[in-house]
């Protein structure tokens, strides 16, 4: 018998944390990733491991998001030693990701323990520091999409294309057990069929368990062309007014994807004289991890590309601006209109896009354009909901910018793609819906009754199912 507990993305969309136990294979994380919203430093400090950390024999990563691996640096600080199996790509990923995430944790701790010193508060001791993520990158085991390996003593685990960012993978685990084989399959995040430059997710048609997100499991998403002229039309009237376009990105994935777009959009003559800012410096080095695996891309999209960009996305953009250094990045702030910011952080919880907010966000001519889900308790989300007033670096600003939510350019399946995705396995397995907010989970769930006649179990923080 295997046991799967869910410690994370359990009826919420963030922290995806899964532990399968079985004699085949031993105890084994899907995933070790960090909760997001909130203060960033007490999010970390109140993370606890509800099991030891030292007793898990190998860890399987979906893909390089910090809502998937962001833990990892505190699994190996507690005792964890063993593998981190991933694919080739996202351990490319990985100590970027990794790398910037303590360091923000850091820089935000001192800075929280200097204002706790003046006020005659402890300072906290870092419950992680550079060395863990150092422990973890020596730890991955990559692997291509499609090659078999062992786990265990008689598990066989496989890595298919997710096509939701670069590397991301579907988790295919078959275990041989005394009563007989059992596959797990763990969708991790599925990308949109048709999404730029990511492969549709590959089609499996077995598993006796098949652990679903369903982040978007309430809505299908708008189709890109309609999508893309709301884009080109929000921009033209923003430009039109004398403003500006701030574009809260997620440094893997939604940033590739939307300098692909706009150079899209350039090329058909239809993108005014903007000037365009990657102003993320995670965001650069990623675009040029994702320049060495153009290869492993949708060939419909990559043929797009002249001969002249084929070997970098940033150049099929000609006025893209990277700007890493800070100077670069405040020198932004004295063009007064007629910029396009792309920054971090996605869901606006850290990183440059709060200073342009801090610059712009107050002025109705501006437009901010969110790209990517907006987890429940993020400044990102509050926004979406409408909030009139944000407090950013102590001080108060009204908040009077467009907003503007772009369904196309979700890494996400839409609820018709997760359902049609989810049919192909012959016979219907029973399947447990994850990374999802209690809404969307419900609106799917009732809808694969419909569809498919399956029901379906959402489990809650700490339940187990056993298969």
């Amino acid at each position: 018998m295997a046991t799967i507990t869910f410690y994370g993305a359990a009826q919420e969309v963030t922290g995806s944390c899964h532990l399968l136990e079985s004699p085949a294979c031993g105890r084994v994380l899907l995933d070790c990733g960090l909760r997001q919203g909130g203060d960033a430093v007490e999010r970390i400090h109140n993370e606890r491991f509800s099991f030891d950390p030292s007793s898990i024999d190998a860890v399987i990563l979906s893909h390089a998001h910090l809502d998937h691996c962001g833990m990892l640096p505190l699994l190996v600080h507690q005792g964890f030693r063993g593998p981190i199996y991933c694919t080739r790509a996202s351990a490319d990923l990985l100590p970027i990701m990794l790398k910037d995430a303590v360091g923000l944790y850091l820089r935000d701790l001192e800075r929280e323990n200097l204002r706790a010193e003046r006020r005659g508060r402890k300072p906290r001791e870092p419950i992680y520091d550079e060395h863990d993520v150092e422990k973890v990158l020596h730890q991955l085991k990559p692997y291509r999409y499609g090659k078999t390996f062992k786990v265990g003593t008689g598990c066989q685990v496989c890595l298919h294309d997710g096509g939701h960012i670069l590397g991301s993978a579907i988790v295919e685990v078959s275990l041989e057990e005394n009563r007989g084989a059992k596959t797990l399959v763990f969708s991790g995040d599925l990308g949109r069929s048709g999404s730029v430059l990511m492969n549709d997710p590959e089609l499996l048609e077995k598993a006796d368990l098949l652990l679903l997100e369903s982040t978007y499991g309430d809505r299908n998403h708008r189709e890109e062309d309609e999508t893309m002229e709301e884009l080109r039309t929000a921009l033209h009237e923003t430009w039109e007014q004398g403003g500006s376009v701030m574009i809260p990105a997620f440094a893997v994935g939604r940033t590739q994807e939307i300098l692909f777009h706009l150079g899209r959009l350039h090329y058909a003559g239809q993108l005014d004289a903007w000037q365009i800012f990657l102003d993320s410096p995670m965001a650069i080095e990623v675009t040029r991890v994702y320049d060495r695996w153009l290869d492993l891309m949708d060939g419909d999209d990559i043929r797009e590309l002249s001969a002249a960009h084929r070997d970098s996305l940033a150049d099929f953009l000609p006025r893209l601006q990277l700007t890493a250094d800070t100077e670069a990045s405040m020198a932004i702030n004295r063009i007064k209109s007629g910029a396009i910011i792309i920054a971090g952080s996605g869901m606006c919880t850290g990183g440059r896009i709060r200073h342009h907010f801090k610059q712009r966000i107050w002025d109705a001519r501006n437009m901010v354009v969110f790209t990517g889900f907006q987890a429940q308790g993020t400044l990102g989300r509050l926004l979406v909901d409408g909030m009139k007033t944000v407090k950013l670096f102590g001080e108060e600003y009204a908040v009077k910018a467009r907003m503007e939510t772009l369904g196309c350019f979700s890494a996400h399946a839409g609820q018709s793609e997760l359902i049609a995705w989810a049919a192909h396995f012959k016979p219907t397995p029973r399947i447990a819906l994850v990374h999802g907010e209690p809404r969307s989970q419900d609106a799917l769930a009732d809808k694969l009754w419909e569809e498919l006649q399956v029901r379906v179990a959402i489990p809650a923080v700490g339940e187990s199912i056993t298969f």
